[in-house]
């Protein structure tokens, strides 16, 4: 008899199939003497299992008995309905092998620290919420991939290993390349610059580093970056397709993972109603909001996370803050002819108080421009030769932006840590397991 998976036989897949074989493990076990209840649960639900004295064979029912928590079983039945079981059916257990056993899981029910559970994260990733957020970043990368697909966008893959940064030197991790110094990438955006000029309009999904060391819930020093650079773009063009991806991911979240959401108390319609145009806002603007709110913040000062949060607490859609100094942002961006001194770039903060989830720009053109700006902030032209030649040999306007995956999980789910929406968190005081 072939296997069948939980969600198929609850969803009636199976065609009038009263026989079922399943394998996975015991997620919940009760023992109530002449009754073995095993919630058995496999990468795609959970099935409501029972083995009864004088009913099941005596060699089934002592290995039901026997049968402890993340024990691996392979379990044959016959299945019958049962209002009060999870999915309103349950297996009736004829055999059943332990495949493997589990002595002492020390993730038993009961309340754990949070240390405790990051250090057992092996683990802890079994249980369901867990595994309801990992199929949720799923959905987010599907729904990035086709929309990338429908605009016509190319993925790439960058190196991960650079020899120049992109932003700030002090969040740089440095590993020594063989007998020179490199470092772990900050954003792939100077590669897919070089891209652009092949392809037109490329993207990536790829992990990036930050040597930071904020302890906040919502900083990683490993993420997953989700970036694009598009070829004849400007800055308006490129704030309407982050909108446009924000949007189409939300939307197909919500439509195809209300289960998942509904474990979280998330009403899909919260996502389904994330639509274009979203509201912008001018950093100058941004400013004098706060100070009216009572921050002791001026212009030319960059915002953090209580910055963000006070600006977005109270809206229930995506904002763009647009226009930042120059001194401020990262020396690619492009200087916006029409207001000197600040940038043609844009950060997407979240809803209810989320934060930064987008940064953006239209890229600067010009060869003379870009050297000033490296050098004003104290790095080696020669360390760029590369990125420069891209505006000696037909340069364009060209525009891009970078998406932080975990961000955008953590908004969708309202989850208190952003350490949540990654399998394998890393933090300035986390590297194990």
């Amino acid at each position: 008899m072939p296997f069948q998976h939980v969600k198929d036989i609850l969803s009636g897949k199976l065609n009038g199939n009263r026989r079922v074989k399943l394998r996975g493990w015991v997620y919940l076990k009760r023992d109530l003497g002449d009754l073995q209840f095993i919630l058995l649960r496999d990468g795609t639900g959970v099935m409501q299992t029972v083995a009864r004295k004088g009913v099941t064979n005596p060699e089934a029912f002592e290995k039901a008995r026997k049968a402890a928590q993340e024990s691996s079983l392979i379990i044959e039945g016959s299945l019958k309905k049962e209002k009060r079981a999870p999915g309103g059916f349950e297996v009736l257990i004829e055999k059943i092998e332990i495949v493997g056993s589990s002595d002492n899981y020390p993730l038993a029910k009961k309340s754990h620290g949070v240390e405790f559970l990051m250090d057992n994260r092996h683990l802890w990733l079994r249980s369901p919420k867990q595994r309801c957020i990992l199929r949720v970043r799923e959905g987010v990368v599907d729904a990035a991939r086709e929309f990338f697909r429908r605009e016509d966008f190319v993925e790439v893959h960058p190196p991960m290993l650079t020899s120049s940064m992109v932003e700030g030197g002090a969040t740089l991790f440095q590993v020594k390349y063989f007998d020179r110094k490199a470092y772990l990438t900050q954003s792939s955006q100077l590669y897919l610059e070089a891209l652009i000029f092949s392809l037109e309009k490329v993207w990536c999904l790829a992990p990036s580093f930050r040597a930071e060391k904020s302890r906040t819930r919502r900083h990683l020093t490993e993420y997953w970056h989700l970036e694009a650079e598009e070829a004849w773009y400007g800055n308006e063009e490129n704030i309407k397709l982050q909108e446009k991806l924000v949007s189409f991911i939300c939307n197909k979240v919500g439509e195809n993972y209300q289960e998942e959401l509904e474990t979280f108390n998330i009403d899909p319609k919260r996502l389904c109603t994330v639509k274009p145009p979203f509201k912008r806002m001018r950093y100058e603007e941004a400013v004098s909001k706060l100070q009216r709110k009572g921050f002791n913040v001026k212009y030319g000062d960059d915002f953090g996370s209580r910055e963000e949060r006070a600006l977005t607490i109270d809206i229930k859609k995506p904002l763009f803050v647009t226009n930042y100094p120059i001194e401020i942002k990262a020396f690619y961006m492009k200087e916006d002819p029409d207001n000197p001194g600040t940038v043609l770039c844009n950060d997407l903060l979240l809803p209810e108080g989320y934060g930064e989830v987008i940064g953006g720009s239209e890229r600067e053109t010009g060869y003379e421009k870009l050297v000033k700006r490296i050098r004003e902030i104290g790095e080696s032209v020669e360390n760029y030769k590369w990125y420069l030649d891209l505006r000696k040999y037909g340069s364009i306007p060209h525009s891009g932006f970078g998406l932080g995956i975990e961000r955008l999980i953590m908004w969708m789910l309202k989850l208190q840590h952003i350490r949540e929406a990654i399998p394998f968190p890393r933090t300035p005081d986390r590297i194990y397991p």
